[in-house]
């Protein structure tokens, strides 16, 4: 009977402390349960997880640096905050419909080849220095900022006359043309022109010597009596405005216009306005002035023939040419020596004019040489004789204009 009752006692004190343990170990794990929707209600409700206090999840937000988890915040040291970036520099912005320009300062410059040949010989003069230069615009000096001898190919056009009232030159531009060729360097890029009533191009630029020649020498009848200078070197000045660097001009001519559309007035202008082209004139038939045919027997009358030989002149005098006047055909050698040597050998000087108005006037120039002390140089040969020279250069140059 005593142990019957110890076993009482117990069971009691059993029962009595799990009557003060089970609330408070169900009030951790028991969730409110939200009621079954009609699809759940042929499934039994699952039972709740009952999970410790220490396996709670932590609600509190992690350190910065530190991204949460289920288990807690992974702790990272904090790091330093960086330093603040400077401001923004201010931008200005274009009113709408404005794009972005550019401003561009238009400094001209003005260049100038000069040959200095000698008189007698027309050989070119080596060896001179920038200081033996004076270079005067509109009688104004004008400060040299390069100064250099260039030896370079040439590119030219030879413009030959070939109409039937100077059927008697012909022979004197055959002889041009070969002498001329004759000349040539393989790097040099020549083309032939005629004219009589129109402008015909024989061979565009070409470095073939025969080709040229061949050319020349298929001019066997001509067709028409006009000679309409003006308009065939027109013509040719337009053509040559496209292509960069110097250009040359040999005009073998009798230098007289008959029918052309373009006047004198025209020709000159457009000669003023094309830069960097030189025109050399070589009068044909000047050997029929002495033996009586050529000029004087055809139409050219001595005033006519005046005012031919004076075109030529301008046309060679206005871009830094040279004229030339053969009498006999024994002259045409030299006469091409000479323009070859002016060609190939020159002094190229650059300089910024003081007069900087883009009004479109035409600017005269002019080049002197002299010594160190600024007297006219004076040169002498190796007998210690006097040396006559010539300076060659364009005589002017058209200024620019504003809307170009």
């Amino acid at each position: 009977m005593r142990v019957s009752h110890l076993r009482l006692s117990l069971i009691a004190a059993a029962l009595l402390l799990l009557q003060t343990l089970l609330p408070a170990r169900w009030s951790w794990a028991q969730q409110p349960q939200a009621p079954p929707s009609n699809q759940q209600t042929q499934n039994p409700p699952a039972q709740p997880q009952q999970t410790t206090p220490a396996q709670q999840p932590d609600q509190t937000a992690p350190e910065a640096g530190g991204p949460g988890n289920d288990n807690g915040p992974i702790a990272i040291p904090k790091k330093a905050a960086p330093p603040a970036p400077p401001p923004p520099e201010p931008t200005v912005k274009n009113p709408p419909g404005l794009n972005n320009y550019s401003l561009r300062v238009d400094v001209p410059v003005v260049n100038v080849d000069v040959g200095v040949l000698a008189e007698k010989t027309h050989q070119f003069i080596p060896n001179l220095k920038q200081d033996n230069f004076r270079v005067f615009e509109d009688g104004v000096p004008q400060d040299i900022v390069s100064f250099h001898q260039v030896k370079a190919p040439i590119t030219a056009v030879l413009l030959v006359e070939f109409a039937a009232n100077s059927y008697n030159f012909i022979f004197d531009m055959w002889n041009s043309a070969f002498e001329f060729t004759q000349q040539l360097r393989p790097d040099d890029y020549v083309a032939v022109v005629t004219y009589d009533m129109h402008t015909t191009i024989l061979t565009d630029f070409t470095q073939n010597k025969m080709m040229i020649q061949q050319a020349v020498q298929s001019l066997q009848m001509p067709t028409w009596d006009e000679t309409n200078l003006f308009d065939a070197l027109y013509e040719t000045l337009d053509r040559l405005s496209r292509i960069d660097g110097r250009k040359y001009v040999i005009l073998v001519s009798s230098g007289r216009d008959t029918f052309s559309k373009i006047t004198l007035d025209k020709c000159l202008q457009k000669i003023k306005a094309t830069p960097n082209v030189t025109i050399f004139s070589i009068a044909t038939g000047g050997a029929g002035i002495m033996g009586g045919g050529g000029f004087a027997s055809g139409r050219m009358n001595t005033i006519t023939m005046l005012q031919a030989q004076n075109q030529l002149q301008s046309f060679a005098r206005m871009t830094g040419g040279m004229y030339f006047e053969p009498r006999f055909d024994a002259e045409l050698p030299d006469d091409f020596s000479a323009i070859n040597e002016s060609i190939r050998n020159q002094y190229q000087i650059t300089y910024k004019p003081s007069n900087i108005k883009m009004d479109g006037t035409y600017r005269r120039i002019r080049i002197e040489l002299v010594d160190q002390e600024g007297h006219p140089l004076r040169m002498q040969d190796e007998k210690h004789k006097p040396v006559k020279y010539d300076v060659i250069a364009r005589d002017g140059y058209k200024a620019k204009e504003q809307v170009e």
